[in-house]
């Protein structure tokens, strides 16, 4: 690809702090118990081997856009993936295999899609974070997800002491989900995506942006002013990552839209009438941004310490640049309650939380 850069820098480990709030976008988080960082994927297997082997927990980080880390840091062994590389690997029928190193930053290679004329997820411009991450989380938004696209996840298995190759069942992704959250088995160290050769976008499903561009859902636009819609929509809800700007301090989403039983939308519905999307199981979707202004949480709510809601988005918890990642759950905490309190909906945080609990 012309649009990413292949090359890998060199990392000495000695030039790397350990706290590890220097690596999260949240910039919270105490110290490591060690610290290594890698550039090649078999640098990360043989640094989690020899950690497994002597017994240690290890933590893996990238982009560290989806992590809390308690104020107290990990006391184990962190793998800091500096991996970089994009490269095709297989043509079909106007598509293209592209893969895609774990640490390669994720809104870089988006970029380079749009660049190359690759469809398939420039809907996902602008999220921080690094491209191993993304099917952990299946990180999806303005109606497309990372699962749409992926077509293998090379991963290190550290029960079977081997490097796999999963296919998309195998990963199972499901919203905001997959068989790599909140489990430690393996440690994704490539990713396969297959896009379409369009100088357009995939069919803009979601409404919001649909609106933005002025054409209807279904329809396509030009790679770039999907792109660019999208930055700035983004960028409209502090959810573009600015380092001058502590309201972008955050892992973006902080809570999942919660998704009801049928029996829990009826009930909801005595109380309140949230918009809503139905799900084909019976199942309804209601936005946690909803649940949470309506909960009497606004924008800009700053209860002190140094963390608030974000002044431009009520689902990003920010860290004004002198909280604690103790602030920061206390916050996510007094929301959550507050919810279930009003409405009787229980919220999940979207971020992993690493030597902490909500």
């Amino acid at each position: 690809m012309n649009g990413v850069s292949d090359a890998i820098a060199d990392h000495p480990t000695d030039a790397f702090p350990t706290s590890l709030g220097t690596y999260t976008t949240l910039r919270l988080g105490g110290p490591a118990g060690t610290l290594t960082v890698v550039s090649e994927p078999d640098e990360a297997v043989s640094a989690v081997r020899t950690a497994h082997a002597a017994g240690d927990s290890v933590l893996i980080l990238a982009g560290g856009s989806n992590v809390v880390v308690s104020d107290s840091g990990f006391p184990g062994h962190v793998v800091l993936l500096r991996t970089r590389g994009v490269r095709v690997v297989d043509r079909d029928a106007g598509h293209v295999v592209v893969r895609v190193a774990a640490g390669e930053p994720w809104d870089e290679f988006v970029a380079g899609t749009v660049a190359d004329n690759l469809a398939g997820v420039e809907c996902l411009s602008g999220i921080p974070g690094s491209a191993g991450a993304t099917p952990i989380q299946n990180v999806g938004a303005y109606g497309q997800e990372v699962g749409q696209t992926i077509v293998a996840v090379h991963a290190y298995d550290r029960e079977a002491d081997r490097v796999v190759t999963m296919t998309p069942a195998e990963c199972r992704f499901a919203y905001r989900s997959s068989v790599f959250k909140h489990r430690d088995r393996w440690v994704v160290l490539e990713v396969d995506f297959r896009l379409a050769e369009s100088k357009e976008s995939a069919p803009i499903r979601y409404a919001e942006l649909a609106r933005r561009l002025g054409v209807e859902p279904g329809d396509r636009v030009p790679l770039s002013q999907a792109r660019d819609a999208v930055l700035a929509l983004r960028a409209g809800k502090g959810m573009v990552l600015d380092a001058a700007d502590p309201d972008t301090w955050s892992v973006g989403s902080f809570f999942t839209n919660p998704v009801l039983s049928a029996a829990e939308w009826s009930a909801l519905r005595t109380v309140a009438d949230p918009p809503h999307w139905p799900n084909p199981d019976g199942s309804v979707k209601v936005p946690a941004a909803w649940l949470i202004e309506h909960a009497g949480f606004r924008k800009g709510y700053r209860p002190g310490a140094g963390v608030a809601i974000s002044s431009k988005h009520t689902l990003a918890l920010t860290h004004l640049g002198d909280g604690s990642t103790t602030a920061l759950l206390d916050l996510a905490r007094e929301i959550r309650d507050g919810v279930r309190d009003r409405f009787g909906v229980r919220l999940h945080p979207e971020p992993v939380l690493v030597n902490c609990a909500l």
